[in-house]
């Protein structure tokens, strides 16, 4: 059964994420823990600027059902990052836009700005190596990653980046800071 709450607060959070660029029409995933066993995660056809209870999948991490199969793609690395990370009550995978360019072109990433540089510092960007090979890997290696990150998340060069947190509002407070701050730093660019 479909959590009311649940669905109501990440389809509101999906849309502001949404009209920000981390979310694409059909791109990206978010979820939230619902219990030790059970998640809750966007459908693989969500569109996330208007999400209701269809466009959600509630999952068993210890029973692959049908479920599984009309869920986003990002699910096995959602349900991976729920076992392994206990303090996860919700993930969010998205490729926003200046945030993934900056990965392209750098190593990690540098926060100039006052709110970047107070929240990250700097962050690493993680290469994600063969692409051919990364949808087998990327379950295991994005858990091991960002299990060992200062601030729950994992930017991953030309992929998008991963993030966790208990609290919801501050996970979407990480991202909206992240985006802007690479965006600045992108505009600062062009001044040279």
């Amino acid at each position: 059964m479909i959590n009311q709450d649940t669905v109501k607060l990440l389809s509101e959070l999906s849309l502001s994420m949404f009209t920000k660029n981390f979310f694409g029409i059909y791109q990206g995933a978010i979820s939230a823990k619902l219990d030790h066993e059970h998640f809750m995660i966007n459908t693989r056809d969500a569109v996330f600027d208007r999400l209701d209870e269809q466009s959600f999948s509630t999952l068993n991490m210890n029973n692959q059902d049908y479920r599984w199969n009309i869920a986003s793609v990002d699910a096995h690395i959602h349900s991976s990052i729920y076992t392994n990370i206990h303090e996860a009550k919700y993930v969010a995978f998205g490729m926003p836009i200046y945030t993934t360019a900056y990965t392209l072109v750098h190593e990690k990433i540098v926060f100039e700005d006052y709110l970047g540089k107070t929240k990250f510092g700097e962050i690493p960007i993680y290469d994600a190596g063969d692409f051919s090979t990364w949808g087998k890997r990327s379950a295991l290696e994005i858990t091991k990653h960002i299990k060992n990150t200062e601030h729950n998340l994992l930017i991953i060069k030309g992929v998008g980046t991963y993030i966790y947190d208990r609290d919801i509002h501050q996970l979407v407070k990480k991202i909206a800071i992240l985006e802007n701050s690479c965006r600045l730093l992108s505009i600062k660019s062009t001044f040279k």
